[in-house]
């Protein structure tokens, strides 16, 4: 393969190629095993909804999208039995979205798939430089969002 550097900025490129190969490597496997109709933006909010019940606002709030932008993820999902709107126990008056049976079984398999694609990453790199760069990355993550909670959100 010829190198074709981009500049000073070839590294940033690069990493947003890797991820969004490894985002579509994902997406083709979670359809092969049956979750063809759940798309990168649902398992940001899945993300989320595997922690803990949630609003449509703080669903909102977690994507980075707005409060109808995310009922109407939360209605696709819903109507795919991936999720369930219920009673908040802690205030009646208000609805959480709650994952379902189906929506625990696709963040398993998607990280089961994630594992798997880690492994043979790491089974092309060598064990002292997959440590580097993990070690790298975590750095570089906490230099750019420090300490707080961290959220991977989605690209739109």
């Amino acid at each position: 393969m010829a190198e074709q550097p981009l500049g000073s900025y070839e590294l940033i490129v690069l990493m947003g190629l890797a991820f969004r190969s490894m985002i579509d490597d994902l997406q083709a496997r979670l359809g092969g095993a049956g979750f063809s109709d759940v798309r990168p933006g649902h398992g940001f909010a899945f993300q989320l909804l595997s922690f803990k019940s949630a609003s449509v606002n703080e669903l909102a709030e977690h994507l980075g999208v707005t409060k109808q932008a995310a009922s109407q993820m939360v209605e696709y999902l819903e109507q795919r039995h991936y999720v369930i709107r219920q009673s908040d126990p802690d205030d009646k008056r208000s609805k959480v979205v709650t994952l379902t049976a189906k929506g625990w079984a696709c963040i398993k398999m998607a990280e089961d798939i994630l594992a798997d694609m880690e492994k043979q990453l790491t089974g092309q790199l060598e064990p002292v430089t997959i440590g580097e760069l993990r070690n790298i990355l975590r750095s570089l993550v906490y230099q750019r969002q420090g300490e707080e909670i961290l959220r991977l959100r989605p690209i739109w």
